[in-house]
């Protein structure tokens, strides 16, 4: 089965979307899997999803915000397969969409603690046990909004730039002890996500171009491909991965032309919705979706997206 074979993995987030079909690919490897989420009804419905792959399947419910998760779930991962981890895959996440303007300081707080700390508490739990062993490895799924500062997605960016600095520190830092850290810097991915998002300002106008480009052609990936080039590169030690074409661009074009790149920046964010006269705050994809008509536009242009959704355990729009 390859070198993931009966080593135990952790995974966050993985009730559903990206984290759901990492974890399918772990146990498709032979991988004993403990999938996180806070959601019980979808980690039984993922459960029943991975059911007959080689690896065993298990899951615990758990807000990985409680300071206390770390130690909830490692525990949870012992009892289930006396084991230590072996492989941790940090992919919760959270998206919230719309102009700065619109947004809060908590949205920031939320995010950063969701997608920066949480992280940072289970790779000090991991650590010492991987330590003793002198091995292991631990996956940190960025963003390519952890390198381009994606206008109208800041709290989600800010969170992901301080990812992606502690995951690539990590790699140098770890290296000497055995253990590898991979940064992985996705681009749009067609998981179906959009409907979990959360918008502010103009929600139907916002959750218009977000869904859009999450679900069509050439702007996003095949999230299946991009789980199973995830598992790959962890197979291979290798320390970064950029997914889809257009991140793997914006990275490059950042790097040598970093003003020309803002520039660009800004012309976007001047393209995209105004928070509006009465800007809204907090509205879920779902119901966002529910503003634009069946068989419109948006509706006709995000059909992908909604297949994925469906598929990948994703809230379902109408």
């Amino acid at each position: 089965m390859g070198v993931l074979a009966g080593r135990t993995a952790l995974v966050t987030g993985s009730s559903r979307g990206l984290g759901l079909l990492i974890a399918g690919e772990l146990a498709q490897r032979g991988c004993r899997v403990m999938l996180c989420g806070r959601d019980e009804l979808g980690l039984e419905r993922a459960l029943r999803q991975l059911g007959g792959l080689p690896g065993e399947v298990a899951a615990t419910a758990c807000d990985l915000m409680d300071p206390q998760a770390p130690e909830q779930l490692l525990a949870a991962v012992r009892e289930r397969f006396g084991a230590d981890v072996d492989l941790l895959v940090n992919n919760a996440g959270l998206i919230q969409v719309g102009p700065f303007s619109a947004v809060q300081e908590q949205d920031f707080r939320r995010a950063h603690e969701l997608m920066t700390m949480a992280p940072l508490r289970l790779v000090q739990a991991v650590l010492p046990q991987m330590r003793a062993r002198g091995s292991g490895s631990i996956v940190m799924i960025s963003s390519i909004g952890g390198r381009i500062p994606a206008p109208h997605l800041l709290p989600y960016v800010a969170a992901k730039f301080a990812l992606t600095g502690l995951s690539e520190g990590l790699a140098a830092e770890l290296a000497p002890y055995g253990i590898r850290v991979t940064t992985v810097l996705p681009g749009l991915m067609r998981t179906g996500s959009h409907t979990a998002a959360e918008f502010a300002g103009q929600a139907g106008s916002e959750y218009a171009w977000f869904a859009t480009a999450a679900s069509i052609p050439l702007v996003s990936m095949d999230a299946r491909r991009a789980a199973r080039r995830i598992v790959r590169a962890v197979e291979g030690g290798r320390r970064e991965l950029v997914l889809t074409p257009l991140a793997k661009a914006a990275v490059l074009a950042h790097g040598v032309a970093p003003a020309t790149t803002n520039r660009l920046l800004a012309l976007t964010a001047r393209l995209l919705p105004s928070a509006g006269a009465a800007p809204e705050h907090g509205v879920p994809g779902v119901r966002a979706a529910s503003r634009h008509r069946p068989g419109g536009p948006v509706h006709r242009l995000t059909t992908l997206g909604r297949r994925a959704g469906r598929a990948h355990n994703e809230p379902t729009a109408s």
